[in-house]
């Protein structure tokens, strides 16, 4: 049960054997180490990834960045992330998730103190930023993917509405092609069927 913290050689996600999930919990608050409102957790998708809650609700999911700094084990007997970092004695990494919603992978050397990894840092790490059929390119706007464009109903939320990108022409079963699109996360998996042998 790793708490808020991560240590290299420690994992996180679902052991089958022991039906046991570990997550990363944050503190209550700085000087208060209860059980906090915010969790890291890996979920167990065709495609595991990690995700930020924020009192039950998904606020982020990881992105190439994360990957670069875990290995990740997808197995039968389990599903798991742990750090992919070789330290030497001077130095201790690990990632911790904070009470301020910010999951960080530090590095401690004597007593100094750097922040290697910070999520989420920008518009786009933030769950479902966009709405369907978009990306959220690198300037911070959402942008149809090839083959549609704007249009259709908006997704009402509180104080703001999500653009709704739909098809510019009809499907058709004739065409064998698909348009490869690159630097992006894949959609999430929960509902989702992906083919993870295709190159």
């Amino acid at each position: 049960y790793p708490t808020d913290t991560l240590l290299p050689g420690m994992k996180l996600g679902w052991d089958r054997t022991k039906n046991l999930t570990k997550n990363l919990t944050s503190w209550a608050s700085l000087t208060d180490p209860s059980r906090g409102t915010r969790v890291f957790s890996i979920e167990k998708w065709t495609v595991s990834h990690g995700l930020l809650y924020d009192t039950g609700q998904v606020k982020c999911r990881t992105g190439p960045r994360y990957n670069n700094f875990v290995n990740i084990i997808e197995t039968e007997e389990e599903i798991s992330h742990s750090l992919n970092i070789t330290t030497d004695v001077s130095s201790i990494w690990l990632l911790q998730m904070m009470y301020t919603g910010s999951l960080q992978l530090l590095e401690f050397i004597g007593e100094k103190r750097r922040t290697l990894f910070a999520f989420p840092i920008e518009l786009c790490d933030f769950y479902n930023t966009c709405g369907e059929n978009t990306y959220c390119n690198t300037s911070w706007n959402c942008v149809c993917i090839a083959g549609f464009q704007p249009g259709g109903q908006y997704a009402w939320e509180l104080t703001k509405s999500k653009q709704r990108c739909v098809r510019q022409s009809q499907l058709s079963c004739h065409e064998k092609e698909f348009k490869k699109i690159s630097n992006i996360k894949l959609p999430d998996t929960e509902y989702k069927i992906l083919h993870t042998k295709i190159g």
